[in-house]
């Protein structure tokens, strides 16, 4: 891996920093320590509130199967089609022809000039609006560009998604003044690359402890603070920054989004961060110091940045796991050219039961992954639901089934799984970089959004309707007062609710008979099977409520299982539905029906375990265990091995002030 260049800093930093002192007095206080009843206010201050529209996935929590929000499957408008199946035909011959991911991976960098291609293709752009000089694609279309350009190299689609799914254009877009979209927007669709920084070292997922400051001074603020993770920071001409402002005099403060020029004076990339995989993404550590930012340049209100952010990812989650399916459709080709050409005891290592399985585990759950995003990015084209749910679902699955699906290519290679593409092209076979894509896709469980996190956001959405009418009932800090009117609610509410979870559509043979054709597998029943299960899901959250009262955010493996359980429904509906519309369209309907019924009956032996888990497991042995690890009762354990690992804090210091060192930012010329 090359070393990356160091650009010179400022030929005069004293005066410069001289320069800034002169402005308003700057508290530099490490991350705030809060309580965790604070912490919990600032996400939910940030959750939007409301359901203004109908959502499949917020049903399917409910315990209704609303087919009817998703079928017949929402379909794109012809000019919508024409120009991004155009797009990806020029984007396609790009890539073949300029783009070498071997070269990438080796150099842990894109060069320059597959960086200037991009640019003069447009692909800045892909979701920009032409009036700004974007291609304005769809999200069906944005999704299916990235995953083309992941499967060329997972940096580039890692570069892409994150200069338009969570950088400066998208939060614009919804948020922006018209002043911003035309100062910014020609830009980033042509030449900027914008990145987001939020994460701070001490800082992850929970921004109530963000350290960052964007003090007040006349018609500027003035940043400073430390981000950490900033994918394409070390090569982005634009930033979105999310930091604190400080309560004052016309300033009701909080965190606060704002559009800050990468070269503006006081900003320093000290560091390009080195990964397991993603070797070519320019991610870095970037400091603020004294760095004035134009309150012109201030997105949305003051307070409303962790909202803006929350609201861009509704969308924007859905550029990872559009990825993890382009992974799915390669993974595919390998195991199968692989599979058909490897004997072993005379035989295609395929025809063996022990890898045939893994084969039909990705061809079918390939199947549901494009489903599933197909399905959630069309219905955020149309905006007539509200996706929330559905993106974030589509994210943690995705994600989870993307890495697993890497994994069990790895093991049908077997040996040559863990071998590197360059070390099997030098001994004469075919360089197929399955390690690497192995290393690449383990990020994804973690990137915007940790599996666990995810887990938390989705179970908070999907006990929403229960919290708004017995939220107070299980609030330990609420007044009798408030607990007898929110128990007269609850009651009314549940009256009414509990009664439609004893029977549905499941239950009746008849239901769904569109999704059994003659001459093709039988998915009605994979429906009705959905539909139970949510019955079944809702009355289980039911129950576990009126058990743990309060106690119920502690719950997290419990949440876990029912987040993962409404995922595989969604999925299933998801293969489903996507099934019928293929074979109404006269493309690949029958292979598609297969890999649907494969798929689903795939999906219920892991829904079925799930439920299982919800009430037989170890989570209150594992409490106990964790206690006494942490107690170091089990240091005994550790012993007989060295630690390889090297001196220094477990965080390291990010302490506002001054650069400590060479710039490492190296913008794309």
């Amino acid at each position: 891996m090359s070393a990356p260049q160091a650009q010179d800093l400022p030929e005069h930093p004293d005066e410069a920093g001289t320069a800034r002192a002169s402005g308003p007095a700057r508290a530099h206080p490490p991350a705030a320590k809060v309580t965790e009843r604070e912490a919990r206010r600032v996400a939910e201050d940030a959750r939007e509130q409301d359901w203004h529209r109908p959502s499949f996935a917020k049903e399917l929590f409910l315990g209704r199967l609303r087919l009817d929000l998703i079928h017949p499957h929402p379909l794109p408008a012809g000019e919508d089609v024409r120009r991004g199946e155009e797009f990806l035909s020029r984007l396609r011959a790009f890539c073949l022809s300029h783009v070498d991911g071997a070269l990438i991976e080796r150099e842990a960098r894109i060069p320059d000039e597959v960086i200037a291609g991009l640019k003069k293709l447009g692909a800045l752009g892909m979701k920009i609006d032409p009036k700004y000089g974007g291609l304005g694609l769809t999200q069906v279309y944005y999704n299916r560009a990235l995953a083309l350009a992941g499967s060329a190299s997972p940096a580039i689609g890692a570069l892409l998604s994150a200069h338009q799914s969570i950088g400066v254009p998208q939060p614009l877009k919804m948020f922006g003044t018209q002043e911003q979209k035309d100062t910014f927007l020609p830009r980033l669709a042509s030449t900027d690359i914008s990145a987001f920084l939020l994460t701070e070292p001490d800082v992850g997922s929970d921004p109530a402890r963000l350290a960052t400051t964007a003090v007040p001074d006349g018609d500027d603020y003035v940043l400073d603070g430390v981000k950490l993770w900033t994918t394409n920071g070390v090569v982005a001409d634009l930033l979105v920054v999310m930091a604190r402002v400080p309560e004052g005099p016309d300033h009701p403060g909080g965190i606060t989004a704002f559009v800050v020029e990468a070269d503006s004076p006081g900003i320093t990339v000290e560091h390009r961060n080195a990964f397991m995989g993603l070797r070519g993404i320019e991610n870095g550590v970037t400091r603020f110091h004294g760095v004035r930012v134009p309150a012109a340049h201030r997105i949305g209100p003051e307070g409303a940045g962790l909202k803006i952010a929350l609201t861009t990812l509704n969308t924007g989650r859905l550029s990872l796991p559009a990825m993890c399916v382009g992974v799915g459709k390669w993974s595919l080709k390998i195991a199968r050219e692989w599979s058909a050409v490897r004997e072993q005891w005379g035989r295609p290592v395929a025809r063996h039961e022990a890898v045939g399985a893994k084969i039909s585990f990705i061809a079918a759950t390939t199947f549901a992954l494009e489903a599933v995003v197909d399905l959630a990015s069309q219905m955020a084209d149309e905006d007539r639901n509200d996706i929330r749910i559905e993106a974030a679902l589509a994210k943690l699955y995705g994600s989870e089934m993307g890495w697993r699906i890497a994994d069990e290519l790895v093991q049908i290679r077997g040996g040559r799984g863990f071998e590197t593409a360059d070390s099997l092209a030098a001994r004469g076979e075919r360089a197929v970089p399955a390690e690497q894509m192995l290393r690449d896709m383990r990020i994804n469980r973690i990137f915007e959004g940790s599996t666990e996190i995810m887990h938390l956001l989705i179970a908070r959405e999907a006990v929403d309707a229960h919290l708004k009418v017995a939220g107070d009932l299980i609030d330990p800090e609420k007044p009798l007062a408030d607990k007898a009117r929110a128990g007269a609610a609850a009651a009314g509410f549940y009256a009414r609710w509990l009664p439609k979870l004893v029977a549905g559509p499941g239950q009746l043979p008849g239901s769904y008979p569109e999704f059994r054709p003659a001459g093709h597998p039988d998915l009605s029943h994979h429906l009705r099977y959905a539909e139970r299960a949510a019955r079944r899901l809702a009355r289980s959250t039911f129950y576990a409520m009126s058990r743990w009262q309060g106690r119920m955010e502690t719950k997290q493996g419990f949440l876990g299982r029912t987040v993962d359980i409404g995922a595989e429904l969604f999925a299933m509906s998801a293969a489903c539905v996507r099934a019928e519309l293929l074979r109404g369209q006269g493309e690949h309907g029958r292979e598609a029906y297969q890999l649907a019924d494969a798929f689903c009956r795939q999906a219920t032996l892991r829904t079925e375990e799930l439920f299982g888990r919800l009430w037989a497991n170890t989570d209150n042995l594992d409490r106990r265990v964790v206690d006494r690890v942490l107690a170091g009762a089990y240091t005994w354990l550790e012993e007989g091995v060295i630690d390889p690992s090297g001196d220094g804090p477990w965080i390291a210091d990010a302490t506002p002030g001054p650069a400590r060192g060479e710039n490492a930012r190296r913008p794309y010329n």
